[in-house]
C-alpha cells in the first residue's frame, strides 16, 4: 500500500460546530496560517490544544501543489506517536469549512521563548532536548516527510519540562520527487537551508540544517549567520557559520563538530540522517567538557 493511500481522510461523519463542541478557554498563539487555542473538549471534559486554519490561506499554500495530492496537516499529524512529537487525537472540517486539528495542550514553555527571555531552565538539559528534537525528526523522516519549518517556535517543553516535543505540520510534505522539486521556499528564514532559499532541488537534509541551527541556538543563544527579519536573512547561509566555540568555548567537541555537521552549507559534507547524528552524540553525557 502507498504512503498516499494511507492518507485517505478519516474525517468522521460530518464536520464539527467548534463553537458547541469546544469551550475555548484563551487563544494560545496566532499563526500566519492558523490560530490556536487552549480548549475544553465537551465531549470528553478534556483540556486540548485547538488549531483551526485560515480556509483562504490554507488553499493558496495547497495550490503550489496542484494535481499531486499532497496530503493536509492532520492526516500528516496524526500519524505520530512518539514521546517527542505532539499528539494529535482527531482532525477534520468545521462547520465553517476549516481544517482543524485536536492535539495534546502542553503547559510547559515554547524553546523559543525561553531563548529570548534566556531562561537558566536550559542550563543542564540541552544535551537531553537535542537529543529529543532529533529522535522527534528522526522519526519523520523515517514515516517519509520532510517537516520543512525545524525551529524554536515549533519545540515546546512539556509542563514538567522533561521533555521537548515537535508541532506544526503545517508546511509538512512528502519526501518524495514531485515535492522536492525547486521553488517552494516556505519555512523560516533565519534556519532555513541554502538550497531551499536558493531555489535547488531539495530533500529531508533541509530539515537537518534547519536543526543543526536551532540546536546551536539552543547552546549558544546565537545564529551561526546574522539574524534577519526576511527572507533575506537565508541568502548568507551559504558562507561558513561562526565557530560554536565563539559563543560557547566550554561546549563539548563531540557535540560542536555534530551541530557543525548539521549546518554545513554544502549538502554533500552535511551530516546526511538524524540517525547519524544520535549516533555521533551516543556516548555523551554533558553538553559541556567537564
Amino acid at each position: 500500500m502507498g504512503m498516499l493511500d494511507r492518507l485517505k481522510p478519516i474525517f468522521g461523519p460530518g464536520r464539527v460546530d467548534v463553537k458547541n463542541r469546544f469551550e475555548l478557554l484563551r487563544e494560545a498563539i496566532s499563526g500566519t496560517m492558523s490560530k490556536f487555542y487552549r480548549a475544553r473538549d465537551r465531549n470528553t471534559n478534556q483540556v486540548v490544544g485547538l488549531k483551526i486554519l485560515d480556509p483562504a490561506k490554507t488553499r493558496m499554500f495547497e495550490a503550489r501543489f496542484k494535481g499531486l495530492k499532497k496530503p493536509t496537516e492532520g492526516q500528516i499529524a496524526i500519524q505520530f506517536h512518539h514521546p517527542s512529537i505532539v499528539e494529535t487525537y482527531e482532525h477534520g472540517l468545521t462547520t465553517e469549512g476549516a481544517q482543524y486539528l485536536v492535539m495534546e495542550f502542553l503547559e510547559g514553555a515554547g524553546l523559543n521563548s525561553l531563548l529570548i527571555a534566556r531562561n537558566n531552565q536550559l542550563n543542564g538539559q540541552r544535551l537531553r532536548y537535542i537529543r529529543q528534537v532529533a529522535e522527534a525528526l528522526g522519526a519523520v523522516h523515517a514515516a517519509g516527510f520532510i517537516h520543512r519549518d525545524i525551529c524554536p517556535r515549533n519545540l515546546i517543553l512539556t509542563g514538567d519540562s522533561q521533555t521537548m516535543k515537535l508541532t506544526d505540520f503545517g508546511l509538512s510534505v512528502p519526501a518524495t520527487p514531485p515535492f522536492m522539486q525547486p521553488g517552494n521556499r516556505t519555512g523560516t528564514p533565519n534556519y532555513m537551508a541554502p538550497e531551499l532559499v536558493r531555489r535547488y532541488a531539495t530533500d529531508q537534509r533541509l530539515d537537518i540544517f534547519s536543526f543543526g541551527v536551532t540546536a546551536y541556538e539552543m547552546c549558544t543563544n546565537e545564529l551561526p549567520w546574522p539574524r534577519g527579519t526576511t527572507g533575506m536573512a537565508a541568502m548568507t547561509h551559504d558562507q561558513p557559520p561562526v565557530d560554536i566555540h565563539q559563543y560557547r568555548p566550554q561546549i563539548h567537541p563531540q557535540l560542536a563538530a555534530a551541530i557543525h555537521a548539521c549546518i554545513e552549507p554544502d549538502l554533500k559534507k552535511r551530516c546526511p540522517t538524524m540517525e547519524d547524528f544520535l549516533k555521533t552524540i551516543r556516548n555523551l553525557e554533558y553538553e559541556d567538557q567537564p
